[in-house]
């Protein structure tokens, strides 16, 4: 049988993008609740544990992105934008232990469309004393059958 290769080609492009990741616990894609959890569950652990990358790429969206806010040297307002995999980096395992939990949230909805500022505390062992809080803003996306995170966006300046 012959392919005709512009028509394939054409075909591919045409085609719709269908949304691709890691099979997902149920739990954690099945409600805005569900992956809030999972997004700070993660990224915590003790010392010498690495984050939970696989389970982290199953609750995003291929094409999601990470925007970390800070402050240049200057003093000057600096934005930093990567794809998640540039934001797991070589997943090297912890220094120090770090948990992350959410301590507000306020969500607004457009259709299948989530805006979520999901405040947040920051400690170094599980249930202790705070060293960081801040604001994470998280954008969701809910395809008709799960939810995705599509991008979020956190200020390192803010202690």
């Amino acid at each position: 049988m012959r392919i005709d290769l512009a028509a394939l080609l054409f075909a591919c492009v045409l085609a719709p993008v269908t949304v691709t990741a890691q099979a997902a616990r149920a739990a954690d894609v099945a409600s805005i609740d569900g992956i809030i959890r999972a997004y700070y569950e993660v990224v915590s652990g003790p010392a010498g544990k690495s984050p939970d990358v696989e389970r982290d790429r199953s609750l995003h969206h291929s094409s999601a992105w990470v925007a970390i806010a800070s402050t240049s040297p200057e003093g000057r307002p600096a934005v930093k934008v990567l794809d998640l995999k540039g934001y797991h980096g070589d997943n090297r395992p912890r220094a120090e232990g770090f948990w992350e939990w959410e301590t507000d949230r306020t969500v607004s909805r457009s259709g299948n469309m989530v805006h979520v500022w999901s405040s947040y505390a920051s400690a170094r062992t599980e249930g202790g004393e705070p060293f960081t809080r801040g604001v994470n803003s998280i954008t969701l996306f809910h395809d008709g059958e799960r939810w995705w995170i599509m991008g979020w966006m956190f200020d390192s300046a803010v202690r």
